[in-house]
């Protein structure tokens, strides 16, 4: 069952064309993890699929919500409240956490639920604690994200993702702002979501992880997808001389 297709989805920054053309599709359950160089538009793709950068041209189709941004030449209008719906159901979690600093791990998480969905707080909050215990941090449920480290800051970005029950879950490089000694517990969350069958797209330079995880594969070089294909083959045989070199680095 198709969760996110995207066709062809462009998109310049003046001259500069970061994305020519990139094409995605994820079944329900699936993991893509999308890999390649600084500047390979990774992460404008990502922000493109939950419209935080307007695709020049190019569609989206998230579980029957369908839009269409044109063809580049005439760029078609997306009205703020299907933009809305689309977040709503696309959850996203960025490198630098994105916390609230004033507001407890906790109200983090349930702001979504409460403000967004119309949630009962006395509910939010239960729901809140439990997905706090799911990612490892119940005891954290009123600290500061200041008195949290990296690698729980980052748990609680996931709670709060997870609170407005996406159908597809968006990573930035998640671990990357994160100090090596944190990395892992990160990774064993996400791991643990992928096990229960979540749409998840995964931008990141967690190599190994990458080929355990997911399901599918994408490289990306200079705005396009130069090789994709199931892990176990991208990563023992590339095709693309240029994806070999890159994942000589890593592996």
């Amino acid at each position: 069952m198709q969760a996110l297709v995207a066709t062809d989805i462009r998109k310049a920054f003046g001259p500069l064309e970061v994305l020519r053309g990139i094409s995605l599709k994820a079944d329900k359950g699936d993991v893509i993890a999308i890999i390649g160089g600084s500047g390979s538009g990774k992460s404008t793709f990502l922000r493109c699929l939950n419209l935080l950068e307007r695709p020049d041209a190019g569609s989206l189709w998230l579980n029957g919500l369908a839009l269409d941004f044109g063809d580049g030449d005439r760029a078609r209008t997306i009205a703020p409240a299907t933009k809305a719906q689309l977040r709503r159901r696309l959850g996203m979690v960025f490198q630098s956490f994105n916390l609230w600093t004033h507001m407890t791990a906790l109200d983090n998480v349930i702001a979504g639920p409460i403000h967004v969905l119309g949630q009962d707080r006395k509910a939010a909050r239960e729901a809140g604690m439990e997905l706090l215990g799911k990612v490892g941090l119940a005891d954290k449920a009123a600290a500061h994200p200041a008195q949290l480290s990296g690698g729980q800051q980052q748990r609680v970005a996931i709670a709060r993702a997870l609170a407005m029950r996406p159908e597809a879950l968006l990573f930035d490089e998640p671990t990357s702002a994160l100090d090596p000694e944190l990395v892992g517990e990160v990774l064993q969350v996400i791991k643990a979501l992928a096990a229960e069958g979540r749409t998840m797209i995964l931008v990141t330079h967690e190599m190994a992880f990458a080929r355990d995880v997911a399901t599918h594969v994408m490289y990306f070089l200079d705005g396009r997808v130069e090789e994709e294909g199931a892990p176990d083959r991208i990563f023992t045989d590339p095709r693309s001389e240029r994806c070999r070199s890159f994942l000589r680095k890593f592996l």
